[in-house]
């Protein structure tokens, strides 16, 4: 019991009594929903919101609108929240994280709030893990909004175009957080105010928030277009590496994760690219191949951080085992890794929009989450994201019974004792969940099981189709189950087996139809006669396998239900009480044991001199085994040192990317300002008169004398701005410039440039001008974003040697990205205004083709997580360079003074 506890009570239990008494004013309702007909249930949706309209707030309308919702769920899905259930429900709605045990019904409590935010008919995000689960709940909880008169979409990757708008404009949206993510960027890259695809972000419930919002967040989700083909310098930068011996020509640093080259492995690599300096900076790429053809070899290890499926690398997330299809590690990592297993190398990506999770779940008005495991990471949920987290009872007492940790003292004694304890379990019937922490491990228990002919199923990244199937027949009498980190998040083994997982397999294989099995469900009736045939036959269908099973359930209770070996601790305490919680669901017994070897990468990075000093004057042999509080305990520190340094890394990460933050409201402000029909004329006269302040300014601030102006410099640099604002501009005498003074100089070209504007607007016509204006500021914006991107990212990848000058890395990249990001500003106006200035009748023609070829190319786009693979970009997107001038002389890529509208390059520059 901590400190603040001893004095004040259990904090927990405290918050758990606030709640409980809403929660019995939500009952208190229950006797008057009943009586409702079901038209009168769905009216009080209408009712409620004509209430808010009214003035009546969220809190107000909570404890009726939760009874509203229990009813209907009752009678849609024929499920009935729990007390503990409305209490998790009320805890979401306030804005905090619930801590559910696994089988506690997650799924089912965030209806709940998810039906009272949506009454203000702003949008509820419901956040999943994967596609399969985000589906799964639209469908099935679908009926309870459905029936209450709200509508529900589900974003997938499958879904696309109008689906997906419409599934946005629903009243409550299902989707995976990487889906929501994306489309947030997306919607940063659309041309039209039609084609956004999100609303605004108003409140979301992350499930499983703790995988989310914790173990994915130091992830950015990244969109990327072609880069540049290197295949060749990862070819070389490979066949270097191979060459290179551990510790004399390189050395690695397990505890960070880091590996570079030692002053020998230096001279070597200069000696085999035939260089003199490796750290000049004309080697810099270089220096970029070589760390990741080191990184590929010696640190990503095949089967645990990927696996090579029909000539494809493919990411295994490290948190759940399950392959990250269509992700690829970023800045060149996973090209060096497809140099190392030689299968064909993609090219580069080029960064066109980014964001982590952390910064765009921070950008909903309200979060809450859900989750069987987030206690242990409460600090870092109240730094980040300034949620709580409430633990709420279990429905029924835990029954669980959780071992000591065993410890032996070398790996092949853990592994033998695993699997002999497996063959003792195993032989009595009672079913056995192996959960390991890689692909690796679990495939080298399932070869040993084999040679003791002890039958099993193995769940990893490689063999994951039957997950669904595993999952349910884990619980089953004498069932062996080998599962990395995959195993069942979202998903309950029930002990005997699960009788609606028959019974949905029975139906599909009777070839029912789709619209028959998403209605089977259901418990209330329809006007179509076959659609009822099939509810009433999927409800017989799993009596019958409840009754069949119910003499294996209460077998396999009698044996001590689901038995959980853990192989080895995790680094986050988190994953192995997930683990845990995969037995003793809803008051079933069962049991739990980690077998650890000092040899474990945790044990043996983080464990220690104190745990090896207390082992060995032990004198472990190979096949013995220690447990003792003691041990535990020392484990326990071991996971909190690990998980502190991962919060640590995951808070500078926020760090850096709140500088480019900041910076992305500013840009997409802007853009969505465009998007939603700003008057841009003035905007851009605006950005004319700050560019010629630019210009004037420095030269009139030289003298207070006009006679020691230089005038020619002005005209020349206002002569790339548009030669033609000379025809509006009379100039002065030598008797008006003695009396000229540097504000009105400036209004008076402002003026002139303002009836060249004019007179261009005349040109191409009002309509036909807003238009021209809207594609330039997109254009240049997007451009010089994507540029600012990859600085940025530059900057990143070494600033982290100020450090070496005693200088905060973090600190120089916020104030070195400032800098940065005026410039792009400052070039932003420059290139905006000398376009509009610039542009001409036949450019209207050309703009319409390249927003039809950008249309055509937007399929091309792909989304990264760690920074995924490469995809075409629009052409001329992808060869465009910006020029920086440093005399007042037209650019490659300024429009050609000859007004064509065209570049300087593409039209009289061409054979300059």
């Amino acid at each position: 019991m901590g400190f603040l506890e001893k004095i004040f009570g259990d904090l927990n239990a405290k918050e758990v009594r606030k709640v409980e008494k809403i929660v019995d004013r939500i009952e208190a309702y229950d006797e008057d929903m009943q009586k409702l007909t079901d038209d009168e249930l769905k009216g009080k949706t209408r009712e409620f919101k004509e209430r808010l309209a009214e003035g009546e707030t969220l809190d107000d309308l909570l404890p009726e609108a939760f009874a509203v919702c229990r009813e209907g769920a009752w009678r849609a899905v024929g499920m009935k929240h729990f007390r503990v259930q409305l209490i998790g429900g009320v805890v979401l709605h306030q804005g905090r994280i619930a801590e559910m045990k696994t089988g506690e019904g997650k799924t089912l409590v965030a209806t709940l709030a998810a039906y009272l935010n949506a009454l203000t008919g702003k949008g509820v995000h419901v956040v999943t893990v994967n596609d399969y689960l985000a589906s799964r709940d639209a469908e099935w909880m679908g009926k309870i909004y459905n029936f209450l008169g709200l509508t529900v979409g589900c974003v997938t990757h499958a879904i696309e175009g109008e689906d997906r708008k419409a599934a946005y404009r629903c009243d409550i949206t299902y989707g995976t957080n990487n889906e929501f993510g994306f489309d947030y960027l997306r919607d940063n890259m659309v041309t039209y105010e039609e084609e956004l695809i999100q609303r605004e972000l108003n409140f979301a419930i992350v499930d499983e928030v703790d995988s989310i919002l914790i173990d994915e967040a130091r992830t950015p989700l990244i969109i990327s277009g072609q880069g540049v083909d290197s295949s060749g310098m990862y070819v070389s930068a490979n066949s270097f590496v191979k060459t290179l011996l551990k510790d004399t020509d390189y050395k690695i640093d397990e505890k960070d994760n880091q590996i570079s080259l030692t002053d020998e492995g230096v001279a070597q690599c200069e000696q085999y690219f035939d260089i003199q300096n490796f750290s000049d900076p004309d080697n810099m790429e270089l220096n970029h191949y070589v760390n990741q053809a080191l990184r590929a070899n010696y640190l990503m290890k095949r089967d645990v951080d990927y696996i090579v499926q029909d000539g494809e690398i493919l990411i295994v997330d490290e948190f759940t085992g399950r392959l990250m299809y269509g992700r690829r590690f970023s800045n060149g990592l996973h090209q060096a890794i497809e140099a190392k297993e030689g299968v064909n190398i993609r090219a580069e990506s080029k960064t066109l929009a980014t964001i982590t999770l952390q910064n765009y779940f921070r950008m909903y008005q309200k979060l809450s989450g859900m989750t069987g495991t987030a206690k242990t990471e409460e600090d870092e949920f109240r730094d980040i994201y300034n949620m709580d987290v409430v633990v709420v009872p279990t429905n029924l007492p835990i029954a669980r019974v959780d071992k000591q940790d065993a410890v032996y003292a070398h790996e092949s004694g853990k592994y033998a004792a695993i699997v002999n304890r497996v063959a003792e379990v195993h032989e009595k019937g009672q079913p056995v969940l192996v959960g390991t922490i890689s692909v690796e491990i679990s495939e080298l228990i399932s070869q040993q099981l084999k040679k003791r002919g002890i039958k099993h199923n193995v769940l990893n990244a490689k063999h994951h189709e039957r997950e669904a199937e595993i999952v349910a027949e884990a619980g089953r009498l004498g069932a062996v189950t080998i599962a990395t980190n995959m195993a069942g998040r979202g998903t309950d083994i029930i002990l005997g087996g699960n009788p609606e997982f028959e019974a949905r397999k029975e139906m599909k294989r009777r070839e029912y139809t789709p619209e028959q099995l998403a209605f089977m469900t259901g418990i209330t009736k329809s006007e179509d006669p076959e659609l009822n045939e099939a509810r009433d036959t999927y409800k017989k269908l799993c009596k019958e396998y409840e009754a069949e099973r119910k003499p294996e359930q209460e077998k396999v209770k009698e044996l001590g239900g689901l038995c959980i070996i853990g192989t080895e601790r995790h680094e986050s305490r988190r994953i192995d009480n997930q683990l845990r919680g995969r037995a003793g669901r809803q008051g079933d017994p069962g049991e739990s044991q980690f077998f650890i070897s000092l040899e474990d990468d945790l044990m043996r990075l983080f464990g220690g001199e104190k745990m090896q000093r207390l082992v060995e004057r032990v004198g472990l042999e190979d096949d013995e085994a220690i447990e003792a509080g003691m041990l535990s305990k020392s484990i326990e520190n071991a996971q909190k040192k690990v998980e502190g340094k991962n919060f640590g890394i995951r808070k500078y990460v926020l760090q850096y990317d709140n500088v480019m933050n900041k910076q992305r409201e500013i840009i997409y402000g802007q853009r969505r300002m465009v998007l939603d029909g700003v008057d841009l004329k003035e905007y851009i006269l605006g950005m004319m008169g700050e560019l010629v302040d630019g210009i004037v300014d420095p030269v009139t601030m030289e003298s207070k004398y006009p006679e020691e102006w230089d005038f020619d410099r002005i005209y020349d640099a206002l002569d790339n701005i548009t030669p033609r604002y000379r025809e509006a501009f009379a100039g002065y005498t030598d008797e008006e410039k003695l009396n000229l003074d540097g504000d009105s100089f400036k209004d008076d070209l402002k003026q002139a440039f303002e009836k060249v504007y004019d007179a261009k607007e005349a040109e191409i016509g009002s309509e036909q001008m807003r238009e021209v204006e809207r594609m330039i500021m997109l254009r240049v914006v997007d451009n010089r974003w994507m540029d600012h991107i990859d600085a940025m990212d530059q900057l990143k990848t070494g600033i982290g040697l100020r450090g070496l000058g005693q200088q905060d890395p973090a600190m120089a990249y916020a104030s070195e990205g400032f800098s940065m990001f005026e410039e792009m500003i400052s070039d932003i106006r420059e290139e905006v205004v000398k376009y509009c200035y610039n542009v001409t009748v036949t450019t209207r023609t050309e703009r319409t083709s390249r927003i039809l070829s950008q249309e055509s190319s937007k399929a091309e786009y792909r989304d990264e997580d760690t920074a995924n693979g490469p995809d075409a970009a629009p052409e001329e997107e992808k060869h465009q360079e910006t020029v920086h001038r440093k005399a007042p002389k037209v650019g490659r890529n300024d429009p050609c003074p000859c007004g064509s509208g065209k570049k300087y390059k593409n039209c009289c520059g061409r054979n300059a």
